[in-house]
Parts: structure tokens; sequence; C-alpha cells
């Protein structure tokens, strides 16, 4: 089935480029450019997919992300400048997934977004892992902490899972990025870092269950 994907960008130029890009790696490519065109778009098509500018006029990127966040748990894939470290920020907290830093290289962006399909055909399976209080399911792909159901991101799902199963073993911020995101190139930390602050406050009176090895990763608690 063909995917689908929203783009989302107040250049027309910037648009042009990546449609065409997607859409010769197979992909279905939908645009737009302002916030509200892009809430209205999501809730219209349900995308696959979100890739959003942080710069938009009218509703900035984030306030989009905000107001999809209430219906909506498709991964999203920033695009920021380089002086809006701060926003990319925020917007991990938000529950984006991803971003590329403008200019960018419509390569490693494609990259990025195969990458993301990619963990979610890879992620086919059943049964259940506990560890604790902590409960997932892998079919359903859902999360019980003492019983309640939390919602968690894509990313934050994998994230998750793939510490659970190695219960112990540390993974450091390097290998968590290629493993998760199944894509090579130099991980930034301070995504890791926010994903996992993230993950914490969703579990709650679980948060310890993610242990910081100072100067090396992140480890489930044996």
């Amino acid at each position: 089935m063909q995917r689908t994907i929203l783009v989302v960008d107040d250049e027309p130029s910037i648009l042009t480029l990546i449609r065409h890009r997607l859409e010769h790696d197979g992909l279905r490519v939908l645009t737009a450019g302002d916030g509200l065109s892009a809430l209205q778009r999501i809730s219209a098509d349900t995308p696959d997919l979100l890739v959003l500018d942080l710069m938009l006029p009218g509703m900035p990127g984030l306030e989009v992300l905000r107001t999809m966040r209430q219906f909506s748990a498709i991964p999203v894939i920033l695009l920021s400048a380089r002086n809006d470290e701060v926003d990319r920020v925020v917007g991990l907290e938000m529950g984006a997934d991803d971003y590329v830093t403008k200019p960018f290289s419509v390569r490693e962006l494609a990259a990025r977004v195969k990458a993301v399909f990619r963990r979610q055909e890879l992620r086919n399976e059943t049964g259940r892992l506990v560890v604790h209080e902590v409960s997932v399911n892998l079919a359903e792909r859902s999360v019980s902490v003492q019983g309640q159901v939390v919602a968690l991101t894509t990313t934050e799902f994998e994230i998750l899972t793939l510490l659970m199963r190695n219960p112990g073993r540390v993974f450091s911020r390097e290998e968590l990025f290629r493993q998760v995101w199944n894509y090579e190139v130099a991980a930034d930390t301070r995504t890791i870092n926010v994903h996992i602050k993230n993950l914490r406050g969703k579990l709650q009176a679980e948060a310890s269950l993610i242990e910081t090895v100072r100067g090396v990763g992140y480890r489930i608690r044996p």
C-alpha cells in the first residue's frame, strides 16, 4: 500500500524539491503552505507521516504539532533552521520523532523518511514484555504502567521496547540512535536525551526504571 506524506513549508521551491524526491521513491506526497491548511489536511487525509517546517506564517510549526498531537499520533520529522535549537528540543518534547536542519539534503530527508517506515514494517511482533510494573503489548503497540495505559510516540515506544528486551544492558546514545532510527548518521545526543526525558515523564512512578549510566548511556534497571 502506498504511503502518504504531508510536507508543510511556506517556501514553494522547497515543497517542489521534496515532493519530486519522495514521489520518485514511490510515496504519495501532499503539501501545505501554512499551519491551518496543514491541520485541515491531517484531519481530512490522515497521512502516514508529517514533514513539518517550524517557521510557518500565521500558525508556527510548534503550534501545529501541539494541536495535531491532540488527535493524531503519526510520526513527525521537523525542518528547522540552524538557530532553532530551542524550538527543536521543544518539538521533540512535544512528540516529534526526528528533525533535519536547514539547509538540508533531500537525500538525507528521504533516508530519514524511509527509516521511519522501515521501523514500522519490521515491528510486526506479537507477545508481551513485562519489566517491573511496565507492560508492553507488542501486537497492539500499547504500554501500561501499573495497569494504566500511557500514550507513547512511535520513537518513544521503540526506545522503550529495545531497552526492555535487554534489561541490564547499557546502550550508548549512538547505539540507540542507530538501532531505533535505523539510519547511519552521527547521533545528536540531545535528541536521545529528550526522548528519554519524555519516556520517564510518561512512566511516572516507574520513571527510575530507565537508568542513566554516566558517560555511557542508558539501561533498564535489572
